[in-house]
């Protein structure tokens, strides 16, 4: 009897997988976007001041201006602090709920810090919302993308999880313009309530759809529940769960859990078995790069920078921030088209190069006096193009590089583990922010402009090609290689057939193992 294809709301194949971004991939990083964007845009409204005064930074002078901004630093960046312990929650809870149960828990927490925020009468109250808004962001931005690099197909893999950053950059597209709608009601707290409400829409959806998506099949191998894992296989490869291309994966799921069980030890830390610490590494870095390249600065900041830096009136100010995390979004389409034809490594490059020299010509352009026109035009351009820049590397393809390098036995930990170190330093960066800009002024961009520097040349000698190989190829190559030079030169040198990837031996330098890779279907 010839097996069916299994099907999810009635869909398979590419269908079931637009889907998953539909109902789950797309929300989630809406809200986390607009979740992050939407406060930096409402803390000069007045109705808002009224209901904070103590991070009100606008009608007060001197020290207790100072005090103020400290804790107005402190309360915007609860969200990245949330962000920061949810993402290190799914470290041990993500792989005992597994990837939906998790998704639909920090869906139920985002929900309930946005009905916190937005119903708020006091500090306290809008704190609690914030925090817990921001430990539901920070499981969904940990398990989000691991279950949809775990789902998808290899060759489309990186367009897929670079939507990720496409739809970050349209929750902030949405907050500033939302919130540049609702600034027109004056003397009303309905033109900061509606605003930070709106997103419940998004986390709702998440949790009504959650559970008619397919788990993840490498979560479900995992645990042993093998015929789950070819259902789920069945429905995203539009193909019979018996027929030769499930089969085929199934079996590459189960040799790397094989030599993955047979591995855990400490030894993985060292410079051998699966290279965890290196890995790990990796994943740290990317995404300590993507908050101190400044992204977060001129995401969350953007309307102050332009009001209270550059001394543009509020409505213009509004205006140009949501212009620019507009262009950001659009910016965003063309890491989408070169993902998966530049590569990983080229985008990152490219991205470093671009963003440190933005960072330079803003120190420049903002050292001047602020009544300087031509040194404030300079710097809205410099901004603009720095989010043309950010994108490219620093928006998605970041979060897709860490779901790849990570083995599958400790994808869900590394993963958690590394994003808690990108909501760490966001933390870091949304606390220091409001002080920095007050008090240091131009010199803050320089820090930026140095850690840049440094993704060029870290990039090319220790980051490998990720793209085009299947997740159990890219294993194979980190336990082929020695050291991370070895690592980089051995995916390059990869040869893809039809019938076959070669993998070089490091012992004798022949071929040492064909791993069957099965021909794309929809290629």
């Amino acid at each position: 009897m010839t097996a069916t294809i299994a099907t999810f709301l009635g869909c398979k194949g590419r269908a079931l997988r637009f889907l998953q971004i539909l109902f789950i991939v797309a929300p989630a990083f809406i809200c986390y976007g607009f979740g992050q964007n939407s406060v930096g845009n409402l803390l000069t409204i007045d109705s808002w001041t009224e209901t904070f005064p103590r991070i009100d930074t606008i009608h007060v002078t001197g020290a207790q201006k100072s005090n103020n901004t400290t804790v107005q630093g402190a309360v915007v960046a609860l969200f990245t602090a949330g962000g920061m312990l949810g993402a290190l929650s799914c470290s041990y809870i993500g792989d005992k709920l597994g990837r939906r149960s998790t998704i639909f828990l920090g869906a139920v927490l985002v929900t309930i810090g946005q009905i916190l925020e937005a119903s708020a009468f006091g500090l306290p109250q809008f704190i609690v919302g914030r925090l817990l808004l921001g430990l539901g962001a920070g499981m969904l931005s940990a398990t989000v993308p691991v279950w949809q690099s775990e789902c998808a197909l290899p060759r489309s893999r990186g367009r897929h999880v670079v939507l990720v950053g496409l739809f970050i950059s349209f929750g902030y597209v949405l907050a500033s313009w939302v919130s540049l709608g609702f600034f027109q009601i004056k003397n009303s707290s309905v033109a900061w309530r509606v605003p930070l409400a709106i997103p419940n829409l998004l986390s709702i959806t998440i949790m009504s759809t959650i559970y008619f998506m397919p788990e993840s099949p490498r979560w479900l191998m995992k645990h042993g529940r093998v015929e789950e894992a070819r259902e789920a296989l069945s429905a995203l490869r539009d193909s019979s769960s018996d027929s030769a291309e499930v089969n085929a994966e199934i079996g590459l799921i189960e040799g790397v859990l094989e030599t993955a069980q047979a591995s855990i030890t400490w030894k993985l830390l060292r410079n051998g078995g699966d290279k965890i610490a290196y890995r790990l590494m990796l994943c740290l870095l990317i995404q300590f790069w993507q908050e101190l390249s400044g992204s977060a600065l001129v995401a969350i900041y953007g309307t102050v920078i332009f009001q209270q830096n550059l001394q543009l009136d509020s409505q213009l100010s509004r205006i140009l921030s949501g212009a620019a995390v507009t262009w950001k979004f659009v910016s965003g389409f063309v890491a989408f088209a070169t993902v998966d034809r530049l590569g990983r490594r080229r985008l990152f490059m490219i991205s470093g190069v671009g963003i440190g020299l933005c960072m330079m010509a803003l120190a420049i352009s903002t050292s001047y006096p602020k009544d300087n026109h031509a040194a404030s035009v300079a710097a809205v351009f410099f901004l603009f193009l720095f989010n043309f820049f950010v994108p490219l590397g620093f928006l998605g393809v970041n979060y897709l590089y860490c779901s790849e390098v990570s083995p599958i036995r400790f994808r869900t930990p590394m993963v958690a583990i590394s994003t808690a170190n990108h909501w760490m330093w966001a933390y870091v960066i949304t606390m220091v922010t409001p002080v920095a800009l007050e008090t240091i002024g131009y010199k803050y961009y320089i820090v930026f402009c140095l850690v840049c520097a440094t993704i060029p040349p870290t990039v090319y000698f220790i980051f490998p090609e990720t793209m085009g190989h299947n997740l159990e190829d890219i294993e194979r190559i980190f336990q082929e290689a020695d050291s991370p030079r070895q690592t980089v030169a051995l995916a390059r040198q990869l040869k893809h057939t039809t019938h076959g990837l070669e993998i070089l031996s490091k012992n004798n330098g022949a071929m040492a193992e064909t791993v069957e890779n099965v021909e794309d279907p929809e290629k």
